[in-house]
């Protein structure tokens, strides 16, 4: 009697304990299949790993690369000349401004202070000589490789008084004084600027 009444209480427990395991009202079980169902429908946005891609699978065209290597295609257009007729002429015209037209620039000097430094040294040699027509033609290549060379501009102004040629010498007598207004040839500046108004007073006097 006894144990027939404890095999049946044996049974009843281990079927609760399935009923409960199996119970679709459990909250904590349907968050669990919620959770698992959520994970599957999720849309994945992280990138394939790249030891995932399968080589054969990317076939065997070449791709264009990223970088910035990569060419572009600037050829105009099929239609191009007969859309545009007057595109030609004007290329020209503006290469023609820049290589010399109403710019004034008949070449171009890049930015080189080592080949300045050597121009104001070959144009202190033909100074010294007397040959002051040379001199000016270096200080002034020597300012196209290096514009605004305080060095050059008032070499270049002493050059130009020597041969005469007072009015752009006192000008580049005062672009001496702005690039340097305390520089160590400031005092000679001035004293050469005043000299020269003098001198051009004297030349417009009756």
């Amino acid at each position: 009697m006894n144990l027939r009444c404890v095999g049946f209480a044996v049974i009843a427990l281990a079927l609760g304990a399935g009923a409960q395991q199996q119970n679709p009202s459990d909250p904590s079980t349907s968050k669990k299949q919620a959770d698992a169902d959520s994970q599957q429908s999720a849309p994945r946005f992280a990138p394939p790993r790249s030891d995932s891609v399968q080589a054969e699978a990317l076939g065997s065209a070449t791709g264009q690369s990223s970088s910035k290597d990569t060419q572009t295609d600037l050829a105009p257009p099929d239609d191009d000349a007969k859309a545009h007729p007057q595109s030609p002429a004007a290329m020209a015209e503006a290469d023609a401004e820049i290589l010399g037209g109403s710019s004034g620039i008949s070449e171009f000097h890049t930015w080189d202070p080592h080949r300045a430094a050597k121009s104001i040294e070959v144009g202190d040699f033909y100074f010294k000589r007397g040959n002051y027509r040379g001199a000016e033609e270096r200080y002034r290549e020597a300012l196209r490789y290096k514009d605004n060379d305080a060095v050059a501009t008032i070499k270049l102004a002493a050059s130009l008084e020597k041969l005469g040629i007072l009015d752009d010498a006192r000008l580049e007598y005062e672009s001496y004084l702005k690039i340097l207004p305390h520089g160590p040839e400031a005092g000679q500046a001035q004293k050469a600027i005043d000299r020269l108004k003098v001198r051009a007073g004297e030349t417009k006097s009756p």
